[in-house]
């Protein structure tokens, strides 16, 4: 299985301003310090018009703490805000292939019964087009 350079495994996290999100990342420090791997945070935004500088600000800000977070449990990383106008799923699968990911982590939404019958647009294309195992998260209920 490739890893990176220093021979370690790399797992590749979605980060994104939701309590799915932020189990997601959750997830992926967790696991990332459970196999000594390198963890890489992908921020995929759309860019332009999609998105507002408000927004803009506060991803960075919160870029700002999981990089500190990450700091200070000493896990190796790597932090990609991408502007490329694709579907973060895209950015994900993308990512996860030029660094030879063992593990992809995102989280999910709860849904409905009528909802389960379909999963999220981006989990679905993430599941059917990585490379590597992807382990789905949910929220803590009530999140």
């Amino acid at each position: 299985m490739e890893g990176t350079a220093s021979g370690r495994g790399t797992i590749v996290v979605g980060f994104i301003l939701t309590p799915e999100g932020q189990a997601a990342v959750d997830a992926a420090v967790t696991e990332t310090a459970r196999r000594g791997a390198r963890l890489v945070v992908v921020h995929s935004a759309r860019g332009g018009s999609h998105t507002d500088s408000d927004t803009v600000v506060r991803y960075r800000e919160e870029f700002a703490r999981l990089e500190e977070r990450l700091r200070t449990e000493g896990i190796e990383h790597d932090l990609h805000e991408l502007i490329l106008g694709r579907d973060p799923a895209e950015d994900l699968v993308e990512t996860s292939k030029r660094t030879g990911a063992e593990l992809i982590v995102i989280g999910l939404r709860r849904r409905s019964p009528i909802g389960k019958l379909i999963l999220g647009s981006n989990a679905q294309e993430i599941l059917l087009f990585a490379d590597c195992p992807v382990l789905a998260v949910k929220a803590p209920a009530g999140s």
